[in-house]
Formats: structure tokens, C-alpha cells, sequence
């Protein structure tokens, strides 16, 4: 599990991982924002910005999300583009999936109501 430091009282922002059927999950609480898109962006990217082949982020714990972590979703599909693999969201909540929708991140990654749904074939 990867968290950030709890800053000035807000949430910390919590992460764990793990494959399921040969897809990395990655499950986050917490809000993304400016202060959690480090966090998140050091799990779903290596540090030469390479992303497993086949990548689930489960949002169901993510109440609010901020163009911060949109930016860290998109350089997670970009680093997939061009190979066999995706990137999917999973179980994102009402909120983030309006936000999602409204930028047009749901056109390039695909979005699933629960997570057993994104880990499908």
C-alpha cells in the first residue's frame, strides 16, 4: 500500500495494488488532486513512464478528482498506446465519473461500473 502525507489535515490519499488475471489493479482512496497526483503517478507510471500492458483503476473510494489526476490517467493511456494493452477505469463514483464525461476522458479510456466488469476480456 502507497499513501501520501497527510497535509495541513486534509485526507491522505490511498493506494494498493494487485494482479488479478494478469491485469494490474490499482485501487485508490482518497481524493486526487494536486496533492495526491504524485502518489498516483509514481504507481501507475515507472519512472521511465513505461505502464503495465493491461491496467485497472478502481475508483470506487475516490470521491473527488481534479484535473490533476485526469492528467496522471491520461499519461497512463498514452503509455499503453501503440501496444496490445488499455488502461480502464473502474467503479468511478458519480462525481468523478460526471468529470470524466464532461472532458471527454471516457471517449479515450474506458469506463465500468464495477471492477469485475473491467476486468473482463
Amino acid at each position: 500500500m502507497v499513501s501520501d502525507n497527510d497535509t495541513a489535515g486534509r485526507p491522505e490519499l490511498f493506494i494498493e495494488e494487485r494482479l488479478v488475471d494478469g491485469a494490474r489493479v490499482v485501487s485508490v482512496r482518497g481524493e486526487i488532486d494536486h496533492d495526491g497526483k504524485d502518489v498516483l503517478r509514481g504507481v501507475l507510471l515507472s519512472g521511465d513512464g513505461a505502464v503495465p500492458a493491461r491496467l485497472v483503476v478502481d475508483l470506487s473510494g475516490v470521491p473527488f478528482m481534479d484535473s490533476s489526476g485526469i492528467n496522471v490517467l491520461v499519461a497512463a493511456h498514452q503509455g499503453v498506446s501503440g501496444t496490445d494493452g488499455w488502461v480502464r477505469i473502474a467503479a468511478a463514483q458519480e462525481p468523478v465519473l460526471r468529470v470524466l464525461e464532461l472532458v471527454g476522458v471516457d471517449a479515450i479510456i474506458t469506463c465500468h461500473p464495477t471492477l469485475e466488469q473491467a476486468l473482463r476480456p
